[in-house]
């Protein structure tokens, strides 16, 4: 198809922050988890297992994946660790995905106005 390009994001790699956190957001536990924690609350492990029919054991390690992530992140609190969401990692992978729409609609466009270039003569 030529005189149109594909955008460079759609052949260029995700950052090296995105991965982690799409990985970790692709899980719909992990999901849950987080949007329970980003009222702004902290909340340990027990709070979080609570009223679900996951196991402590299950919630910490979605929670580990998450705060590997940087999605979320530990304090702790005696004898007990507290979680509480981290936002900044979630608007990085906003920017990404903004940046990376603007390229889509961009090559669209391009591809678009040739499409009509075309059928015109």
């Amino acid at each position: 198809m030529s005189g149109v390009e594909l955008p460079a994001a759609a052949c260029a790699p995700a950052p090296i922050f995105a991965a982690p956190i799409f990985a970790a957001l692709g899980d719909p536990t992990r999901l849950s988890l987080l949007l329970t924690l980003s009222d702004g609350a902290t909340r340990s492990i027990s709070t979080l297992s609570a009223d679900t029919r996951l196991t402590r054991q299950a919630v910490t390690k979605h929670l580990h994946v998450l705060e590997g992530a940087g999605l979320v992140e530990s304090v702790r609190v005696g004898r007990e660790s507290r979680f509480a969401y981290r936002s900044e990692p979630i608007a990085e992978a906003m920017s990404y995905l903004d940046q990376i729409s603007a390229q889509w609609d961009a090559a669209l466009g391009r591809l678009k106005a040739f499409v009509e270039s075309a059928s015109e003569t």
